[in-house]
């Protein structure tokens, strides 16, 4: 089934059980389409799986680092890996919660631009390395500490492996942007 610009798998459009079309309705709702690695991935898994990821989304809101934060580090991460998917929704959410666009615009700069403080720059050094080389120095360790707390460098730990597992879920499936920032961009300021 590889099509040449397609995921792996095809998309299963009209799924089977109550509990999966529900998840279809809802998150067609919220995003104004149903997303790819659902009907790719999580479709074709016991819902257990679909859920263990919704909670991952739940998790992140308990995090003491801004939302800004937490969403330049999965997309610096998707950025690195290569997931345009995670890349697409990132900025979609951001997009969402009118967050700087300019910031994430100049992801690519963010050792150099003004738009980041030093403690982002070292976040995102720790992040960089840790995506990189599966390791971290010292130094960069000892960098980043001196702007987070204990619980804030777990954090930064957390949304570091938790985007790799959606990363690699959509890599190894070959599922591409489903151009959510696109759709986020055309909805009213309300919405």
């Amino acid at each position: 089934m590889n099509k040449e610009m397609g995921t792996f798998l095809s998309p299963v459009e009209k799924p089977r059980g109550v509990m999966m079309k529900l998840a279809y309705h809802f998150t067609g709702r919220q995003f104004g389409k149903v997303l790819t690695p659902l009907k790719v991935f999580s479709v074709r898994l016991p819902l257990a799986f679909g859920m263990f990821y919704t909670k991952i989304g739940k998790l992140d809101e308990k995090l003491s680092l801004s939302r800004e934060m937490a969403l330049l580090i999965r997309e610096h991460v998707a950025r690195m890996n290569v997931c345009s998917f995670c890349v697409d929704i990132g900025r979609s959410l951001a997009i969402k919660a009118s967050l700087n666009q300019a910031k994430f615009n100049a992801m690519e700069q963010y050792r150099t631009s003004p738009l980041f403080s030093e403690a982002e720059r070292a976040a995102l050094d720790y992040v960089s390395e840790l995506t990189k080389d599966k390791k971290v120095n010292q130094e960069t360790f000892t960098l980043m500490a001196r702007h987070y707390s204990e619980r804030q460098i777990c954090e930064i730990v957390w949304l570091v492996a938790s985007e790799h597992l959606y990363n690699m879920t959509n890599l190894g499936l070959n599922i591409h942007s489903d151009m959510l920032c696109d759709m986020s961009r055309q909805l009213p300021k309300s919405a």
